[in-house]
């Protein structure tokens, strides 16, 4: 399931999606009014994706944030990867956490994990086949 912090960290990136590009800075207080989001709660998300070089901040009074690139080059993936983490629902099928299941008797037969390959790979490709111009113009595919 989606957290609430994703779906914040979502809503601020569309926001900032629908800026020009190259345009001024958009500030904390108007993404936090525009796109319903606890103003605590969004300073610690957009620092992470300021750290993850998703987005950029500007000081001062005329200061804010806009995306670190080009909307279409941003995806769901990158988003949520830096907010949640790995898209795998169990740790054996991560491909940037991998870990061995504890109660794993054998993975090369695991049925739960070949589902879990399954369920990461679809996933992983529709949330990094979305970018953030194409959810702002409505283009989705599955």
């Amino acid at each position: 399931m989606l957290t609430q912090r994703s779906r914040y960290g979502l809503r601020a990136m569309l926001l900032l999606a629908r800026e020009p590009m190259g345009g001024a800075p958009v500030p904390m207080s108007r993404i936090a009014t525009e796109a319903v989001i606890p103003r605590k709660f969004l300073e610690i998300i957009l620092a992470e994706l300021k750290g993850a070089k998703l987005v950029v901040s500007t000081r001062g009074k005329q200061g804010g944030f806009h995306l670190a690139r080009p909307a279409n080059l941003i995806s769901f993936g990158d988003v949520i990867r830096v907010i949640e983490g790995p898209l795998a629902l169990v740790p054996c099928v991560s491909r940037t956490a991998y870990k061995k299941c504890k109660d794993c008797r054998d993975e090369n037969t695991c049925e739960i994990r070949r589902a879990m390959m399954i369920v990461r790979d679809d996933t992983a490709r529709i949330l990094d086949g979305t970018s953030l111009a194409g959810a702002v113009a409505g283009e989705f595919t599955a």
